[in-house]
């Protein structure tokens, strides 16, 4: 630059007091921000009950969910509007208004009336509200990153950067820990009729705080010098996606970085969640403590990974971080089984499990949890599949001739299935019954566990394997920010950056668990939904390696 405005970055030096108010007040509005975005997906099955109460308790939990993956599905969109804006008026006021809007929408969901008082325009709100928090979130943290790397002194860029990456994890900790606070304050019947209603309100409270905050911040000093050099584009959304030349740069930071971190960064700590509590059958709050520790003994390396990547760039700690993840996802979750629930891993061994049936006879059994028991299958297949699901017992498939009854084999023991088609409802019931008992038996015979024994658990181990999780967790996510800023010019930056990181952590990695958990249910192989992100982190190695530059000397002030 020709000169440097007030509040501008210089080109060396420690942490002054501008730089820790930049860092605080756009890493305070991001955690805030992720707080009112997680506090949804935390009460989702409250909030069923609530605004889908004329549908079915199993119907009622999908809207929900499908209501908490709007908000992933708009994140796009968001980063389309608000990096437009941000490259045209500013980093400063379109990350005001990404908070205002949030906050705002989280506190309305909070006085929102219930379907039992205004009826079907109850979940038509609610949709409304939790899209306007995905867009909110996909322009708030284009607008954080680069306003924070913008007054990063020269070298310092992924330090500084790495400290919004922190805010993901900061702020579903600090959902939760208002979510029990709460919780535990009125009690379970006080909290689901009216309690739950509480966290969201709070987030007023921390929208006029992260407001303050962020009103004392100067604009960006190299977005002021751009505006005062007459050099802001006209036409952000033209320059960045309609020019070959750096919509490449777009695909290729969606390709070769963000879709591979965001893969690492969800199965890392919200699969792995899964994995223990719906596979491994560990008690919800032992597996919470478990990611919990984790993540408080890991979140360092956000920082560490930032610093270094100052030192030796960002590719390699992020191309680094994706293969090793690919290369042991494998025998990471098999020693995760093997420590978290030894009985599940012994019986599979001894007591292999296989249903055989005609392919024709199986359907695809995409049934979260908490819909079991709400879904009613009738062929013999389905029913056979349903029950060994249930038990989280992995099976392997074999073909049977075309018209065949489906039957499972467990161990030494052979239980042929049903079809329920044709019956009378209490022949159906009773046919039912039998096959489920008769199941249920072998299983129990066999010596799969209906839940993890704790006193069996080797707690040690298993802490170790969460926690290298989330060190590739904060290996790819840490350097992520500042590579992303420096990819792109100043005139376009907002927007360029922003669409392939919502794109990559609101797509790829925002619908990991529910892939994932199809996959598994698709086979009975119980690792098998860990190909979902292995494909990926391994793609994204091969593009960002080879199609991708280093840029960490760059000068983003061009």
């Amino acid at each position: 630059m020709a000169s440097t405005p007030a509040g501008a970055a210089p080109a060396s030096g420690s942490l002054n007091q501008n730089h820790r108010r930049v860092i605080l007040a756009s890493s305070l509005g991001t955690v805030f921000e992720w707080y009112d975005f997680y506090l949804y997906g935390s009460l989702a099955a409250i909030i069923a009950v609530h605004f889908f109460s004329s549908l079915p308790s199993g119907s009622a939990f999908i809207m929900a969910l499908l209501t908490f993956a709007a908000g992933f599905a708009v994140r796009p969109f968001g980063a389309i509007v608000f990096g437009r804006l941000g490259d045209l008026i500013g980093r400063k006021y379109t990350f005001l208004v990404t908070i205002v809007l949030m906050g705002v929408s989280t506190f309305l969901v909070g006085i929102l009336p219930t379907y039992e008082t205004i009826g079907i325009a109850a979940p038509i709100l609610l949709v409304v509200l939790r899209c306007l928090q995905g867009l909110a979130l996909g322009g708030e943290y284009g607008g954080a990153a680069t306003y924070v790397a913008e007054h990063a002194p020269m070298g310092k860029r992924g330090l500084y950067t790495s400290f919004i990456q922190t805010t993901a994890t900061i702020g579903l900790f600090l959902s939760l820990l208002v979510i029990l606070g709460v919780r535990t304050m009125l009690g379970e019947e006080a909290f689901k009729e009216w309690g739950w209603r509480i966290p969201f309100l709070i987030s007023f409270l921390l929208l006029l705080v992260s407001v303050w905050i962020r009103m004392k911040l100067n604009e960006s000093p190299v977005f002021q010098q751009m505006k005062a050099e007459g050099k802001q584009s006209k036409a952000p959304l033209t320059e960045s996606f309609g020019n070959w030349s750096n919509g490449k740069i777009v695909l290729l930071a969606l390709l070769g970085a963000t879709a591979g971190q965001a893969v690492v960064w969800y199965a890392g700590q919200f699969y792995a969640l899964f994995f223990m509590t719906q596979t491994l059958k560990v008690d919800a709050v032992t597996a919470n403590l478990f990611i919990a520790a984790a993540l408080a003994i890991a979140t360092g390396g956000f920082i560490l990974f930032g610093w270094l990547s100052d030192k030796i760039g960002r590719k390699p700690i992020i191309m680094a971080g994706c293969l090793l993840a690919a290369i042991t996802y494998f025998p990471i979750f098999k020693a995760l089984t093997h420590y978290a629930n030894p009985a599940l891993e012994v019986a599979a061994q001894t007591s292999p499990a296989t249903v055989v049936a005609d392919p024709a006879d199986c359907s695809f059994q995409f049934v979260p949890g908490e819909l079991k028991g709400h879904v009613k299958f009738t062929n013999s297949c389905d029913l056979v599949k349903n029950l060994l699901n249930a038990r989280s017992v992995p099976y392997t498939n074999e073909k049977a001739p075309a018209g065949t009854l489906a039957s499972v084999k467990i161990g030494a023991a052979t239980i042929e299935s049903v079809a329920l088609t044709g019956l009378s409802a209490d022949e159906a019931k009773a046919a039912q019954a039998k096959l489920s008992a008769d199941v249920t038996a072998a299983i129990d015979a066999a010596g799969y566990p209906k839940v993890a024994d704790v006193s069996q658990m080797n707690k040690p181990m298993v802490l170790l394997l969460l926690t290298i999780l989330v060190v590739y967790v904060t290996m790819v996510y840490g350097p992520i920010a500042a590579w992303l800023v420096e990819l792109f010019p100043t005139r376009i930056r907002y927007t360029s950056m922003s669409l392939p990181y919502h794109i990559g952590n609101g797509w790829f990695g925002g619908f990991l668990p529910t892939t994932a958990f199809a996959l598994v249910l698709l086979t009975g192989d119980i690792y098998y939904g860990l190909w979902y992100p292995i494909v990926v982190a391994l793609f994204t190695f091969v593009i960002g390696t080879f199609f991708l530059k280093e840029t960490k000397d760059v000068d983003i002030t061009k």
